[in-house]
């Protein structure tokens, strides 16, 4: 696995079982978390409104898989990269989704993940120049990942919900 920039490994564990693509060359592929605290909420960040792809928007935790990157390996280092967190262990290939931005660079595979994180959970080391807030999102703040969105744009808010909706003990 690479190493971040202090030269230390990403060392995580993967459950037995998780899905892992491999993409084909020359596809565009990101990757996401999703992260569940102790209470089984689920973490999201805010897109800065500068940002040209999904502007203003809920994110979760991720990105863009870098040329000579496995998906895992993205996933350890978009995780320390937008949030100071460790990625732990990988609990659950989420599924695969296919999208194109609004920023004109064409289609993307993405493949999601929950996972267990180190950390400390009430203070993610955001980058702020590329996101304004956090916040964490249980049953009843599932409608607000839906801000900023049109309708049938709501990838997010209904990845986030069929884990917030299944509960922290099926997950």
């Amino acid at each position: 696995m690479p190493a971040d920039d202090d030269n230390r490994s990403f060392a995580f564990t993967v459950a037995d079982g998780v899905e892992v693509p491999v993409p084909a060359p020359g596809t565009s592929w990101t990757v996401g978390a999703v992260v569940l605290d102790r209470d089984g909420a689920a973490f999201a960040q805010r897109r800065s409104p500068d940002r040209q792809l999904f502007p203003d928007t809920w994110d979760i935790v991720g990105g863009h898989v870098e040329s000579g990157e496995t998906l895992l390996e993205a996933l350890a280092r978009e995780v320390a990269e937008e949030t100071g967190w460790r990625l732990r262990h990988v609990r659950r290939f989420l599924g695969t989704s296919t999208w194109t931005g609004d920023d004109g660079a064409g289609l993307r595979h993405e493949a999601d993940y929950l996972v267990d994180v180190d950390g400390d959970l009430d203070h993610p080391a955001l980058e702020w120049s590329k996101h304004s807030a956090f916040g964490w999102f249980g049953p009843a703040d599932l409608p607000r990942l839906k801000e900023n969105r049109a309708p049938g744009e709501f990838l997010i808010h209904d990845l986030i919900a069929g884990v917030v909706r299944a509960g922290p003990e099926t997950v």
